[in-house]
């Protein structure tokens, strides 16, 4: 999984999720919601995500959420 990472960015935690009952998967990408996963997808993520490592869930959450970076983001500093 090096290769993949090789900025260390997935070592932070920058990506968490939340479950709601109504069985999404809100994603957040430093504490800003990025994407909801519903349905099939859902349930996907959540058996891949169920057993994984810290490192391996950061870029499972990374992959759920697409390139959704594009670099016209607003730096709120």
């Amino acid at each position: 999984m090096s290769h993949v990472d090789k900025r260390n960015r997935l070592d932070e935690e920058v990506f968490t999720y939340r479950h709601t009952k109504d069985n999404k998967v809100l994603i957040y990408w430093m504490g800003k919601q990025v994407t909801v996963l519903s349905g099939k997808h859902s349930e996907k993520f959540l058996s891949r995500i169920a057993n994984a490592e810290f490192k391996e869930a950061q870029l499972i959450m990374a992959k759920a959420t697409g390139n959704f970076k594009r670099g016209n983001e607003k730096d709120n500093k």
